[in-house]
């Protein structure tokens, strides 16, 4: 399999991402990285590495964070991004990740690479740590404004990835609403309930936002809107968590004591709220495998987006969503 990674995107670009890919070579022996960017440079990182597994591929551009997503996509061709979007494009790359500007990677997917047919919008999916492992929140900011079938369509995407990729048997999948009775919320939510509730989905209702850390669903259905209020709160409470456990450890010997005894336990908690150990967040309903990794990647986030790329193309994770669609197309 081949995988096509964006050198230059994101805060700790290139250097991180190439040792990411390095270490990805390490673990997965069938794996073939078609690295893009800057040729020099990435030539320059690689040195003492050598394999036969590794195609640079040059692009002399990179869309920067704070650049308007549509026009960048469209004036910078040479960018990395658009480059190694191509390579899946064309057919010789199978999946991409990128840590770069998430606007831009989702504007270039949908104008360079296309979407799965039958889906009418792809969704961000990051997956949110709960007490039980980890559930996907679909759609998490690609989509601010959403029909009811674009929630099914949604949830379907997400049973696929949880079920291929996850490994789980039959995902849960509920509507995020503003209460668990049926009948809630706007009329987005309604409709979107009942579509899900009618299809072959493993639907069980709505579900509160304090219930997500609970762990009671696998796939959390939403528009994008809320999706990315969701992400950021959650990303936000976790940063803040750990800066006040760290405050009060550290506030006097005693504190300092207590600390020593509780530190495995906390690394623990931490590792599994920490972002890097999911790799990054599927754009699904694209052709061919998207992963947008986090801004703030380092190499073992890189390798471990590189690694649930794998598991991507191994499970026919696309397959799955184009057969869910064409099922529901003819129930419906």
């Amino acid at each position: 399999m081949r995988i096509a990674v964006d050198a230059m995107g994101g805060d700790n670009a290139p250097l991180e991402v190439v040792k990411g890919c390095a270490g990805a070579l390490d673990r997965e022996q069938r794996l073939e990285l078609i690295i893009v960017g800057k040729e020099e440079i990435i030539r320059d990182i690689l040195q003492g590495y050598h394999s036969e597994r590794i195609t640079i591929q040059n692009a002399t551009e990179v869309i920067g964070g704070d650049e308007a997503p549509v026009e960048a996509i469209k004036k910078k061709k040479a960018s990395s991004m658009v480059v190694g979007m191509q390579q899946v494009k064309s057919g010789q790359a199978d999946a991409f990740i990128s840590a770069g500007n998430t606007g831009a990677l989702l504007a270039g997917a949908l104008l360079r690479i296309g979407r799965i047919k039958g889906i009418d919008r792809p969704a961000l999916a990051p997956i949110l740590p709960t007490v039980n492992g980890g559930a996907m929140l679909i759609d998490a900011g690609a989509n601010a404004e959403c029909k009811p079938v674009n929630l099914l369509q949604f949830g379907m995407m997400g049973s696929a990835y949880m079920k291929g990729v996850m490994g789980v048997e039959n995902p849960r999948v509920a509507l995020v609403n503003i209460g668990t009775e049926e009948g809630k919320g706007n009329a987005l939510t309604k409709e979107a309930y009942r579509l899900l509730e009618k299809s072959a989905l493993n639907f069980i209702g709505n579900i509160e936002a304090r219930g997500i850390p609970e762990g009671v669903a696998d796939v959390l259905v939403c528009d994008g809107f809320v999706g990315n209020v969701i992400l950021k709160l959650t990303e936000g409470l976790a940063m803040s968590l750990f800066a006040q456990l760290k405050r009060e450890f550290t506030s006097n010997t005693a504190a300092k004591i207590a600390a020593s005894v509780l530190r495995p336990g906390l690394r623990r908690i931490r590792d599994r709220l920490d972002y890097k150990q999911y790799g990054g967040a599927p754009l699904l309903g694209i052709k061919g495998g998207c992963i947008k990794a986090h801004g703030s990647s380092d190499a073992l986030a890189i390798e471990n987006a590189i690694m649930q790329a794998v598991s991507f193309i191994d499970n026919n994770v696309e397959q799955s969503i184009t057969e869910n669609i064409q099922l529901e197309e003819k129930d419906g």
